[in-house]
């Protein structure tokens, strides 16, 4: 109830509870009290599925809009939100880089803007997302009656920065409890090969029970699942890498047993609504406490007693910490990004991907980077748009055309006159025409949308240009270049720095628990009972990990060095080749298919900062 009365009284809130805390009742129940549309953000497919079919089967009309519709699914969706009878609408972030989608949702009234994971606007949150930025501006932008924050894993400071960010005011901030009664929480300290027939044991010294183990790596999800397969176990794989149809498949056989297991990646468990998961099992390390909580979060919903226990391996580290340094840009890439955005006019529009594969920086980095730079105020973010669209004609263009009269008329007949017309499809150049036709960009938009409507044409769009105004340039590039650079080394020592705070509940001494709800910002008093301190009395300790040869072990030196001088552009710095050896992919990479050679990948195992090294003074100094 509080949520709802700062939502009624103030406007605004934010809401952080614990995975399986009623937050989507946060705005279920005030979509059916307000006119209007509740817009409900979140990055969670598989929630948006669930509450969704949840909604429809007690008659509240709720629809969705993300990448996985088919063309069919979208459309309906689309024509449900202008009917003006709809109550939810769950969209991903992404969706307001959608030039077509925002020009729907302007005429609707926004009775509530709710925002899932809001963690994630957070910069220094352990999952920021750039495009959640945005978020805060689109709430004024839309005109949103009410807006709802809401997470399940905030620190006290990332719940400071998203009432900053949101303009939440501090006291309509609830932040329940993170202590779960019901969860018996262990750590294990094992060496790496004796896990296998740890976990083996757990599954068969236990009541069978629904259960999820959480791995770092596919390959891995792979490898376990065959093994438990193998030992008589009903499970299955489940990461990022399978095909979409698949990944629903596994998720639903999972779903309809109470004895099934699921060994996933991080990609699994989003928002699903199952309560009755007995064991969650961390056969690799979890990257940060944040996440820690939240996956352990999805055992035991129902209120029974369930168990939670991480097998706390030292080998794991490295491959953890260098997902965090294999992110940052190469000090080339950084600089020609910089200098590209800073030669530019006072407004202009780039193409993401093209300047991803350009400047050889995934794309959440190089958003990240561009946010650093709009953070630093260099630059403003503008609505994205589409270049082009393409338009397939269901009738005839004479029977669209013949269907207005007037300026409408000859604004319909210019439109396909513009487009550059081939066998099925017409290719309509969308800055080009409206500078041709002197029409608002807009305008054009629109028109098309309504032929689409009218069930006249099929659309598709392409070319996806995100706009930009330069603020203001930096007396020198090198000062700019500096503070960026700094900035993502902070990322890594963060990410590296939460690591290791998970290496630290596994040999906390006190009540692990109370240790976990703590990093929170929850203080308890009384020692849980039910966590492995508690139980065993005695502090634990890592094993250590494997001794590994010195580098460059199990590297045939000269095959790489002929394959480094082939392909400069992908493994020419050091940092990119130390990035190929540890099987971190770019987009140079993938551009020259070099994530598919034998050495991609070869020190996967060995720490990302000795790897670099090797590779500055072996190979660079050659």
């Amino acid at each position: 109830m509080e949520v709802i009365e700062a939502l009624r009284d103030r406007g605004a809130a934010l809401a952080v509870f614990p995975t399986g805390g009623g937050k989507s009742l946060c705005y279920e129940l005030p979509a059916l009290m307000w006119e209007g549309i509740t817009l409900v953000v979140s990055p969670l497919i598989a929630l948006m599925k669930n509450q969704i079919d949840y909604l429809r089967s007690h008659g509240i009309p709720a629809v969705r809009m993300d990448s996985t519709l088919t063309d069919e699914e979208a459309k309906a969706a689309s024509e449900q939100l202008r009917s003006g009878k709809l109550k939810l609408l769950y969209v991903a972030p992404e969706r307001f880089n959608n030039e077509r989608f925002l020009e729907t949702i302007r005429r609707n009234r926004i009775a509530l803007f709710a925002i899932d994971e809001a963690h994630c606007i957070s910069e220094w949150g352990h999952n920021f997302r750039p495009d959640y930025l945005k978020l805060a501006e689109m709430v004024k932008e839309l005109k949103a009656e009410r807006m709802l924050a809401l997470t399940a894993t905030a620190t006290p400071s990332v719940v400071e920065n998203i009432c900053a960010r949101f303009g939440i005011p501090k006291e309509c901030a609830i932040v329940t409890g993170f202590y779960r009664a019901n969860l018996a929480i262990w750590t294990t300290p094992v060496r790496a090969e004796d896990r296998d027939a740890l976990l083996l044991n757990r599954l068969k010294s236990r009541e069978p029970g629904t259960t999820i183990v959480y791995v770092t790596l596919q390959k891995t999800a792979e490898r376990v699942s065959a093994l438990l397969e193998g030992a008589g176990h009903p499970a299955r794989p489940y990461h990022a890498g399978m095909e979409a149809d698949e990944r629903t498949s596994v998720q639903e056989w999972w779903m309809t047993s109470d004895r099934n297991i699921v060994v996933a990646t991080i990609a699994f468990g989003m928002g699903i609504d199952k309560a009755n998961v007995r064991y969650v099992y961390h056969y690799n390390l979890p990257k940060s406490l944040e996440s820690y909580s939240q996956e352990i979060g999805r055992a035991g919903r129902d209120g029974a007693s369930s168990i939670v226990e991480l097998l706390a391996c030292a080998d794991d580290i490295p491959t953890l910490e260098n997902f965090a340094y294999g992110d940052t840009p190469t000090e080339n890439s950084l600089r020609g990004l910089v200098e590209h955005f800073m030669s530019q006019p006072e407004e202009f529009d780039v193409s993401l991907y093209e300047l991803s594969t350009r400047f050889d920086i995934r794309q959440l980095v190089l958003r990240t980077a561009l946010t650093y730079m709009e953070l630093l105020g260099f630059l403003h973010q503008r609505t994205p748009f589409y270049g082009s669209y393409k338009i397939k004609p269901l009738v005839s263009v004479n029977e669209i055309v013949g269907r207005f009269e007037g300026e409408r008329a000859r604004l319909v007949a210019n439109i396909f006159a513009q487009a550059k017309e081939g066998r099925t499809w017409h290719t309509l150049d969308l800055g080009r025409a409206a500078e041709t036709l002197s029409q608002e960009r807009s305008r054009l938009v629109r028109a098309v949308e309504y032929l689409e409507q009218q069930g006249w044409v099929e659309l598709q769009v392409a070319d996806v240009r995100q706009q930009y105004s330069l603020v203001r340039r930096p007396q020198e590039v090198r000062e700019l270049l500096s503070v960026l650079a700094r900035r993502f080394e902070r990322r890594e020592q963060q990410e590296v720095a939460r690591m290791a705070q998970v290496v630290g509940l596994v040999v906390e001494e006190s009540c692990q628990t109370n240790a976990l709800v703590r990093y929170f910002g929850e203080l308890r008093d009384t020692p849980c009972g039910h966590c492995t301190s508690c139980r065993s009395g005695k502090p634990q300790c890592l094993p250590e990990p494997r001794p590994l040869p010195p580098l460059p072990d199990g590297l045939n030196v000269s095959v790489f060095r002929a394959l480094r001088d082939e392909f400069r552009e992908a493994l020419g710095e050091s940092r990119q080749a130390a990035r190929f050896l540890c099987g971190l992919n770019s987009p140079a990479l993938t551009k020259h298919k070099l994530t598919r050679h034998t050495l991609f990948g070869i020190f996967e195992e060995r720490r990302f900062s000795d790897v670099l090294a090797w590779c500055e003074y072996a190979i660079a100094g050659n």
